[in-house]
């Protein structure tokens, strides 16, 4: 992809990625010390997560930990609230274990119901989803609830006050960062390399969408929004959201009320303020902030501004071949970064036939590498793709590819995320 911007290049350093790890304020360094210090004596966190191992990781890597800060503008107590809460969660409903284990025709049918990394990347090299709501309909969503309430992910003697359904939707988002941007934050093509990738932007297309439908959505919806919100801060960054309407003085309305949106609606319909009026409560204000509401006139060049051509898929304007529903199409430097195992899976038409993804949970590993010579001596380390998961009960733990660590030292190499 390319590493040209239309931001300049204070303001990629000063706005863009202000609060992030290697654009940090010396105040932020030292707060992010002290929360750590904090997280330590509460035990929630280890530098070193073999105590006997000086070259081990952190429990947590940086990324992750500046995402709960950011959350709370930097408040130390705060972020430690949410962080132990978080913990806490995580403990309660056995997310290891859960994403690990899920039926992966149980997580694949989840997938298809929520937003999906189009395998693609925006000019900052933050993973591009796509959701459209219109394939959500009545029949669909009935037949999901039906199926999700006999879900059996869980150990035997786990003791969860979580829903079937909503043990899905935790497993869904581990993939974020158990997967997505892990592998988004290896590829080194982008400005600003040093950055971890913690975020996602998502395209959100309501063609076609009426008020009926919006209505049935909502505690849908509104699941994904408060996980997000309690456990995964600031893993939002731009929304973008598409439909095949075009009202102008509705759109310039909402401008005007979310002027520092960031996430994109496209296509907004007559009736889209009750909706938003809905809506707006099921996000707190940092996120509402980042949405973009767009008539079908603005798609293309709004998405432009921030994601290249090709890498937007050509419903919305673009050249990227990509329904939703697909597994990741990746670009070129993903595919290039990757050693594909005879797992990997033909993805594509004749002509562009490429390596992609099983559908379930996927969980990267790592792996040292030895020199060729057979000394044994460690040559360096790369990362391992497992496919995790179950099939018909019985465990899936197969090698997808590998991802050799990046030549140059990037500051916040992901290790275990929350």
């Amino acid at each position: 992809m390319s590493t040209e911007s239309p931001l300049t290049k204070q303001e990629t350093q000063t706005s863009i990625f202000a609060g992030h790890l290697g654009h940090l304020t010396p105040d932020q360094e030292s707060t992010l010390e002290a929360f750590k210090e904090l997280l330590g004596e509460k035990e929630l966190y280890k530098s070193h997560s073999v105590t006997d191992d000086p070259d081990s990781k952190p429990t947590h890597d940086d990324g992750t930990l500046l995402r709960f800060l950011r959350a709370r503008k930097f408040e130390v107590q705060e972020a430690f609230q949410q962080f132990k809460d978080t913990e806490e969660w995580r403990k309660a409903n056995q997310l290891d274990f859960l994403y690990d284990n899920i039926e992966i025709n149980d997580y694949e049918e989840t997938r298809r119901l929520y937003p999906q990394w189009t395998g693609r990347r925006d000019l900052r090299g933050i993973p591009v989803y796509v959701y459209e709501i219109k394939s959500l309909d009545s029949k669909r969503m009935a037949a999901y609830h039906k199926s999700a309430s006999k879900t059996s992910t869980v150990k035997s003697d786990m003791k969860t006050q979580a829903s079937a359904k909503l043990l899905r939707l935790f497993a869904l988002y581990e993939n974020l960062t158990q997967f997505v941007t892990p592998l988004c934050t290896r590829l080194l093509d982008r400005p600003c390399p040093e950055v971890p990738i913690t975020q996602t932007n998502n395209i959100v297309d309501i063609s076609g969408v009426g008020l009926g439908q919006f209505w049935n959505l909502r505690s849908h919806m509104q699941d994904a929004s408060t996980l997000a919100t309690a456990h995964y801060p600031e893993t939002l960054d731009r929304i973008f959201v598409s439909s095949n309407y075009s009202h102008q003085p509705l759109t310039l309305l909402l401008h005007q009320v979310l002027t520092i949106v960031i996430t994109q609606i496209i296509g907004a319909p007559s009736f889209f303020p009750v909706v938003w009026g809905w809506i707006k409560k099921w996000f707190d204000p940092i996120t509402t902030s980042k949405i973009f509401i767009l008539s079908a006139h603005e798609v293309k060049p709004t998405l432009t501004k921030f994601i290249d051509l090709a890498n937007i898929p050509k419903k919305y304007g673009g050249e990227l071949e990509y329904e939703f529903g697909m597994m990741p199409v990746l670009d070129a430097a993903a595919q290039d970064s990757l050693t594909w195992s005879t797992s990997g899976e033909a993805n594509g038409d004749s002509g562009h036939k490429q390596k992609t993804f099983p559908i379930g949970p996927m969980r990267w590993v790592d792996q040292d590498i030895t020199e060729a010579n057979g000394d044994g001596e460690k040559a360096g380390q790369q990362k391992d793709l497992i496919a995790m998961g179950s099939v018909q009960g019985k465990e899936r733990r197969q090698k997808i590819a590998s991802q050799r660590e990046p030549t140059a030292i990037l500051p916040g190499d992901p290790g275990v995320q929350s």
